[in-house]
């Protein structure tokens, strides 16, 4: 039983037009016209240019920032597809915002990610695709079917084949304990052993670094996470396996440059050679270093649709 759209059509709003544009290219389509414009007083308006009924439509939209405005233009979106008869609405979001407002930390706080993702179903969606969300049981507050693609099957085989002399010579660490599954699985595709950073957080985007599980001692390390947002934690556990661990070069990588606050002046006065991001945000030209490598995530995002239409599993794709 198909329960597709009669064709695929790509759309995109202002946080990421050009992977939108890039996973169009990979499936030989046209882009879908569309304009999401803001009034002078902050409203988002948008226009959809052509017919969309009945077609199975992918709105790609990365949750970054502006997040607030982001998160709007894809909910107006939607509701305007939903509206226009669109046969299916996939929403494709690369980053995931609130991602990490996944559970009530204290007293009286919003579980954030529960909200958007209330907003985003009510609003007229009939799929999620994403990229590593910050817990993958995001997925549960989503009443609607999520595909949930990773990273590491893009970031490692760069490694590979940057190491592949001297692979004996690597090896992989986890900065923190919530990313340790992350990094064994890095470690694995890669086929080098893999440590942990011990740190303990004193208050948010503050951390202090404790102790090295693990032999880092004239090792290549490479540093895997999900995200880098202020790179505190990141530059910190660098500065460790340098200091503390006594290896001889560490490289980093993540899925997410949220790259907020300092990160960037953090990120080049670090002991880091190279950092290796995913596209999933858009990476301003302010921001851009020369130790900072970007790889694209449209040839995966752009295969998931296509077996997303032809109603095919996805999770061929995490064996990449």
């Amino acid at each position: 039983m198909n329960l597709h759209g009669k064709d695929i059509k790509i759309f995109t709003a202002n946080s990421n037009p050009k992977v939108a544009a890039e996973i169009a290219q990979q499936l030989g389509l046209p882009m879908g016209e569309s304009e999401v414009v803001t009034f002078s007083d902050g409203e988002i308006s948008v226009s959809i240019k052509e017919s969309i009924r009945g077609s199975d439509v992918f709105v790609v939209q990365s949750l970054s920032s502006p997040v607030n405005d982001n998160l709007m233009e894809l909910l107006i979106m939607i509701d305007a597809f939903k509206r226009a008869s669109a046969g299916r609405i996939t929403a494709v979001i690369p980053y995931m915002g609130y991602a990490r407002q996944d559970r009530k930390a204290k007293a009286r706080d919003p579980i954030s990610a529960k909200l958007v993702a209330d907003l985003i179903t009510v609003a007229g969606a009939d799929r999620v695709l994403s990229m590593d969300l910050h817990c993958p049981q995001i997925q549960g507050f989503f009443n609607i079917p999520v595909d949930h693609l990773l990273g590491v099957p893009i970031l490692a085989p760069y490694f590979v084949e940057k190491f592949k002399d001297n692979l004996e010579d690597c090896m992989v660490v986890s900065p923190d304990l919530g990313s340790v599954t992350r990094a064994r699985n890095f470690a694995n595709r890669l086929g080098v052993p893999f440590a942990i950073v011990d740190k303990r957080r004193q208050r948010a985007n503050v951390c202090e670094v404790m102790n090295i599980i693990g032999d880092v001692k004239d090792k290549k390390v490479v540093l895997v996470d999900d995200m880098i947002d202020t790179a505190g934690t990141l530059c910190n556990a660098a500065k460790a396996i340098i200091e503390i661990g006594g290896a001889k070069e560490v490289y980093a990588c993540a899925t997410h440059g949220v790259l907020s606050g300092p990160a960037i002046e953090r990120i080049q006065n670090s002991p880091i050679k190279e950092l290796v991001l995913l596209d999933t945000i858009a990476l301003p030209e302010e921001k851009k270093l020369d130790k900072i490598t970007v790889l694209p995530v449209a040839p995966v995002f752009a295969q998931a649709i296509q077996r997303i239409y032809d109603d095919k599993p996805v999770s061929p794709l995490f064996n990449n």
